[in-house]
């Protein structure tokens, strides 16, 4: 049987880190989503038994990254499949041109919009899948037209050209699910208190930039139908493949976001979802917040250094008089 292994990554070793910390069984527990300890080969069995498995992830979490790549490797045979959430949909011909030799990797990473920590995180999974002859899969919607609606609403794509069109899930795409919009919220507002919380920490009296929260949503759910449409579409394309699909943890926990919007396009469609969380309870599971947040939990070492920092830079002190 075919499999894909459709990888959403992101992470950067801080600036001027040569090599990754040394990672192994002692920095990452798991657990089944209600709590009971599990292996990760029983993990492995899961996702085989699976058409699709979603490996949710903090993205500067090291440990998460690691496990990508021994999914990646451990679960490799000659038909399995490669997709990143950080390659967007109307780059998926640069992808097969550097897998195929030719462009070079320079071009790859300009032509690609390839995320600054390319090198440091997902590098090694291309081109594990470019020796193993894998394909890859470009799963994202461009941020150009996630842009658009965050600023005018999910309305507004339909001004886009039939040739712009084509990089996008059928329009109108579905909404956000109540669960999900409610879960939406509360991370939204989290946010919003760190903001006001740095902004006063460095003096900063200029109030945060309120983002609407309707448009806000739209434009989140367009990414999560985007990945679900390529998901689904290479699935009809490529029947008896199988799809393990990596994300930003929040896009499919609780079996939500790109979960909800598969189901309506491939309806019937196994899935299984892995979220990994970087979390001060390691190497505890931690019931009240982790519970139901997929099929699998996967608990990760919180001290080890963050793989990229996405910090603001600090303002410069006023000059003393």
């Amino acid at each position: 049987m075919r499999i894909i292994v459709c990888v959403v990554v992101a992470t950067s070793f801080l600036a001027g880190q040569d090599t990754k910390p040394t990672i192994g069984e002692q920095h990452y527990r798991v657990y089944r989503g209600d709590g009971r300890p599990a292996t990760f080969d029983e993990l492995l069995n899961a996702a085989g038994a699976a058409t699709v498995t979603f490996l949710g992830e903090s993205h500067d979490d090291p440990t998460g990254h690691y496990l990508e790549d021994q999914v990646l490797r451990r679960a490799h045979r000659p038909d399995l499949a490669l997709s990143f959430e950080m390659f967007e949909t109307d780059v998926q011909y640069v992808l097969d041109e550097y897998l195929a030799g030719l462009i070079s990797e320079d071009h790859l990473i300009s032509s690609g919009r390839a995320w600054k920590n390319y090198k440091s995180d997902y590098r090694a999974l291309v081109e594990f899948a470019k020796e193993h002859k894998m394909p890859v899969l470009a799963a994202n919607a461009p941020r150009r037209y996630v842009n658009r609606v965050s600023r005018l609403g999910a309305g507004s794509l339909s001004e886009l050209s039939v040739e712009a069109r084509r990089f996008l899930p059928p329009l109108p795409y579905a909404k956000a699910s109540p669960e999900y919009a409610e879960r939406f919220d509360r991370i939204m507002e989290e946010a919003r208190k760190e903001q006001e919380k740095r902004a006063a920490e460095s003096g900063d009296k200029q109030p945060p930039r309120v983002q609407d929260r309707t448009k806000s949503l739209e434009a989140q759910s367009l990414w999560d139908a985007s990945m679900a449409f390529s998901i689904a579409g290479f699935l009809t394309r490529n029947p008896g493949m199988r799809v393990v699909h990596l994300n930003g943890s929040f896009h499919t926990a609780s079996k939500l976001g790109i979960a909800d919007h598969l189901v309506r396009y491939r309806p019937g469609t196994s899935i299984m979802v892995v979220t990994m969380l970087s979390d001060k309870s390691f190497p505890e599971f931690d019931t009240e917040k982790m519970r139901g947040q997929g099929d699998f939990i996967i608990v990760t070492d919180p001290k080890l250094p963050r793989s990229f920092s996405s910090d603001p830079p600090p303002k410069p002190s006023p000059a003393k008089k």
